[in-house]
């Protein structure tokens, strides 16, 4: 019998244009989720993908003289170079066009025909083509789409209904047994309220939008593209109710989806409402996180208020802006990226805090411990205090509090800072060198653990640390301390740049 995986998934980004920040936040957070799980033993699969299929689509690539196939294949591939320029660590990348995922969408849609979840009618509402969702007046806002602020259009048309309505009750019993089912809690009350009032079912399906994936037993049909979407999580590891992978076992349920707050509903209610009809096990979480705003408003290449991460990278590089984005803000809450304030806080935090204090400790180690790194301190009051602290940080970890975590590091890092100026090393080698190689020994070693403790947020940073720390490698007679550059220069205090792009 194979260990069940820690399975962490991200949203599909739709291909419409190239990835920014925006659409980066989640799938770093997985990363550091990952990380910080994979650092503990725990077997952990992590995917992430692109969403293709839609009208939304199809005009594009039309629009650039591209066959919508061509233009999925350039937008994905510049997702998965992102997430390489931001150091994520996946285990599986799925396309909606994969073979096995197409597959897949078939076999759902024609098990629940059969099952009678799913069947044949005529639709009339309010269609978004930017989200490729349809909304009740109520939810517009000034006759526009809520989430684009552009207007809808009213369509008709032939379509497969996805018997929502059925799966009302279920529902609101799960969410009542499973009270961290929706999070996190203060968002789940919009969604409990939703199905209270009263679930309707669905269009499922579109004859007149060729790019998508056919129905088979009637091919004029394709599958609506949120349907198709969600799908992936169960079709990544191997979903199919034709043939169901061996795989799929060991990593299914999901133990958390995460997801921007404003597909919680897609995901929050049609999802577990879908598995539900094909008697699968419903996901342990899904966490619906808030977006980084500029000025207020959503990130958005249409509205061009966006901001591109490898210039970010390029002038600060790839650590720093992934401890700011968990630094700033209460992952769940939203928070308005400015790089006035990422200035501040890389100076602040990385190049005054953490850079300043593991330079100080290094160069005088390399000085006066005899070129020798020391095996762990007897006793030490402080590495001991500190040490105390890992199993609230890792509590902090997995319930997806990343700045809170990040602030109790920060509090160590502040812990010795205050003992390096209170102590005076440096007056010590003069004064009472017998003293000071004990005081170097633990500043080491608690180096080592705030080394370990950042890894998830900075993962060449905290690499850096430890090998200059000698960490992993330390001999009865110690490893060779080194002078080291800054893990963070300072950068002046001038106004930064804005590399907000239009």
């Amino acid at each position: 019998m194979h260990t069940k995986k820690y399975y962490i998934t991200t949203p599909l980004y739709y291909v419409n244009d190239k990835p920014h920040i925006g659409h980066a936040y989640t799938t770093l957070a997985a990363d550091v989720l990952a990380r910080h799980l994979r650092s503990r033993d725990i077997p952990v699969f992590m995917q992430t993908g692109t969403d293709e299929h839609g009208a939304n689509i199809e005009k594009i690539a039309r629009e650039k003289g591209m066959e919508p196939k061509a233009w999925c294949d350039g937008i994905s591939a510049d997702f998965r170079e992102l997430w390489k320029t931001l150091n994520i660590k996946y285990d599986h990348f799925i396309r909606t066009t994969d073979a096995a995922h197409e597959a897949g969408v078939q076999a759902v849609f024609e098990k629940l025909i059969k099952s009678g979840d799913i069947y044949l009618g005529a639709y009339e509402g309010l269609y978004c083509s930017a989200c490729e969702a349809f909304y009740d007046e109520g939810e517009l806002k000034d006759k526009n789409c809520p989430i684009h602020a552009r207007p809808v259009e009213r369509v008709s048309e032939e379509t497969y209904f996805f018997r929502l309505s059925k799966y009302e009750a279920p529902l609101l019993e799960h969410y009542a047994k499973h009270p961290d089912f929706l999070s996190p809690r203060y968002r789940a009350q919009e969604l409990i309220n939703f199905a209270r009032s009263g679930l309707k079912d669905i269009s499922v399906s579109r004859t007149k939008v060729a790019w998508g994936v056919p129905v088979r037993s009637n091919p004029r049909h394709t599958v609506y593209v949120w349907f198709d979407a969600l799908l992936n999580y169960a079709t990544g590891p191997g979903y199919n109710p034709d043939k169901i992978s061996p795989d799929f076992p060991v990593l299914w349920p999901a133990d958390v989806h995460l997801v921007g707050k404003e597909i919680f509903r897609f995901h929050g209610v049609i999802w577990p409402a879908m598995l539900m009809a094909l008697g699968v096990e419903l996901p342990r979480k899904i966490y619906a996180h808030g977006w980084w705003t500029i000025n207020g408003d959503k990130m958005s290449k249409s509205r061009g208020n966006y901001i591109k991460a490898e210039d970010v990278v390029k002038d600060y590089g790839v650590d720093a802006l992934r401890f700011f984005i968990f630094r700033e803000v209460t992952f769940g809450q939203d928070g308005d990226f400015s790089m006035e304030a990422f200035h501040r806080r890389y100076n602040a935090d990385l190049a005054n805090d953490l850079g300043n204090l593991f330079s100080r400790v290094m160069n005088m180690a390399a000085k006066y411990l005899d070129n020798r790194l020391p095996e762990k301190p007897a006793d030490s009051e402080t590495f001991s205090e500190l040490t105390s602290w890992t199993p609230g940080i890792h509590r902090s970890m997995e319930a997806l509090q990343f700045s809170e975590a990040l602030e109790k590091i920060w509090q160590g890092v502040s812990t010795l800072n205050r003992l390096v100026d209170t102590k005076k090393p440096w007056e010590m080698a003069k004064a009472n060198p017998a003293a000071l190689k004990p005081f170097l020994h633990e500043m080491i070693w608690c180096l080592r653990l705030i080394a370990g403790w950042i890894d998830p947020f900075m993962p060449d940073t905290a690499s850096r640390m430890h090998l200059q720390l000698g960490a992993g490698k330390i001999t009865p007679d110690g490893a060779e301390p080194q002078k080291v550059p800054p893990l963070f220069p300072r950068k002046q205090d001038e106004k930064p740049k804005d590399i907000r792009t239009n």
